[in-house]
């Protein structure tokens, strides 16, 4: 498999598929897109028809859209638990991951990604505290309905808590007070290696202070 990403600075959704392969170890090639130098758009669009990351190719396969992805790795690999076992919890996890997909776009213009920087207190606008305040209410009852003696929404780290990891590092970088069960979940996602891997390659890439996320999808 090739997984086409963007900068892991700034590239929130390239995160959700990448932490996700990396964490049940499903073997792929990256292949990095620097969303910020010259014109890249001919070379996304060489990957993607949207000319947006991530994409995924595998075996005559081409998969765009982040949760997309997630859900095609799902079925190709049925071993491995991505969403939960149990019919109604699997409901709940189709549902809040799509909930992500499409809203919190207050939360994503006022408090951007970089997963690198630090900025407790920027970007707490009303409308973005609102998007936080359900974000919250999800994790919170997730943890409380499916999560068991587990540190992540359904128990164990599977698609919903990869579409949502995104938003646990906005949590931190804008230093967003959180209840502790929510804290928990945040702490458990940056204790996973993988997580830890993306982290570090991040800070090893340039700050772009006009970055925008632009070619995410």
């Amino acid at each position: 498999m090739q997984l086409i990403i963007g900068n892991k600075r700034y590239s929130s959704w390239s995160l959700r598929p990448w932490l996700l392969m990396r964490h049940f170890d499903l073997p792929f090639d990256e292949i990095m897109v620097n969303l910020y130098q010259g014109d890249t758009r001919a070379e996304r669009l060489t990957y993607s028809p949207t000319g947006k990351v991530p994409a995924l190719i595998d075996d005559g396969a081409l998969v765009w859209e982040s949760l997309a992805i997630l859900d095609y790795l799902a079925e190709r690999f049925p071993q491995l638990p991505l969403w939960p076992a149990e019919r109604i919890a699997r409901a709940h996890a189709r549902s809040i991951a799509a909930e992500m997909h499409a809203g919190f776009g207050a939360l994503r213009q006022a408090m951007p990604t970089n997963f690198c920087a630090r900025l407790p207190g920027r970007g707490h606008t009303d409308a973005a505290l609102a998007d936080v305040a359900r974000v919250v209410e999800l994790v919170s009852d997730c943890r409380t309905r499916f999560g068991g003696t587990g540190r992540f929404l359904f128990g164990e780290f599977g698609i919903a808590d990869a579409m949502y990891a995104p938003v646990a590092t906005r949590l931190v970088t804008y230093g967003v007070q959180l209840p502790p069960l929510v804290r928990d979940w945040v702490d458990a996602l940056y204790a996973l290696p993988a997580m830890n891997e993306w982290l570090q390659a991040a800070e090893s890439e340039p700050l772009i202070r006009s970055a925008e996320p632009y070619a995410d999808a």
